[in-house]
């Protein structure tokens, strides 16, 4: 299956959901709902470019490839990865493929971390969506979007006070995501293809992401052995989700990936 194929229903809720959204809340309306207190973008950029490994700490119910993953309550959850270490926390926002929504993202902000929108961004106005709702950074996914979308979407959530994280899993992607200044690129071990994860294709691009950008490793990460890795091959943070969820103590666990990264 193409990853157009795998993409294409996620992608058409998305859409679907967002013409709905649109009709809700006008573009005037998310602007008024804009903090003006602080720098999102610096306190997100700041956070992974702390000394050792970073932690992004994913909060997700459930993925296409996984399944329902976990019921977790999510104010308990943020603030164990916040006892744990994290830099930073993931939030899922999609509701039909990953459990997720906006309210997710506004309460987990609402504890003091700075928060990645993780969606599929498909329009500006998500853009606006996430600053409205408490977001310090987007994702953008290049294999989604096309150069233009790429840049300007950098453009807009930089206008906005948001870090842009670009997710890229080839040289073509990496290639495309250097050119638009995100404050971070994000190699996903994941190929959306087929699902599966391949740690060696992380460490291959991580070598090749020019100085600049802060580096992330993405998916497949569950061991203090498997942070450590990344480390070594250049990493800034990783995004971790999964193990994080499923674990019985997220706190220890975090603590753990840490401090394997730096043995």
């Amino acid at each position: 299956m193409t990853i157009e194929g795998r993409l294409q229903p996620i992608l058409k809720c998305t859409v679907r959901r967002l013409e709905v959204r649109k009709l809700q809340s006008s573009e005037d309306e998310l602007l008024r709902a804009i903090s003006t207190e602080g720098s999102p973008r610096q306190d997100f950029v700041r956070a992974l470019g702390n000394p050792g490994l970073s932690v992004i700490a994913e909060f997700k119910r459930s993925s296409p490839s996984a399944g329902t993953i976990a019921n977790r309550d999510l104010p308990a959850t943020v603030q164990s990865y916040i006892d744990g270490g994290a830099s930073a926390c993931s939030i899922l926002t999609n509701e039909d493929h990953f459990g997720g929504s906006l309210v997710d993202l506004r309460r987990a902000a609402a504890l003091g971390i700075p928060c990645l929108r993780k969606d599929f961004v498909v329009d500006p106005y998500m853009l606006l969506e996430a600053r409205a709702h408490g977001a310090s950074a987007v994702l953008l996914i290049s294999s989604i979007l096309s150069q233009k979308q790429l840049q300007d979407f950098t453009d807009r959530a930089h206008e906005l006070d948001l870090a842009v994280l670009v997710e890229v899993h080839n040289e073509e992607q990496l290639s495309r995501a250097a050119t638009v200044n995100p404050d971070a690129i994000g190699v996903n071990a994941r190929d959306l293809t087929d699902f599966s994860v391949c740690l060696d294709r992380t460490e291959q691009l991580l070598a090749d992401i020019p100085t600049g950008p802060v580096t992330v490793a993405e998916s497949g990460i569950y061991t203090p052995h498997d942070a450590q890795r990344m480390r070594t091959a250049g990493a800034d943070a990783i995004l971790v989700g999964t193990a994080l969820m499923e674990s019985t103590d997220p706190a220890r666990l975090l603590a753990q990936l840490r401090a394997g990264a730096q043995a």
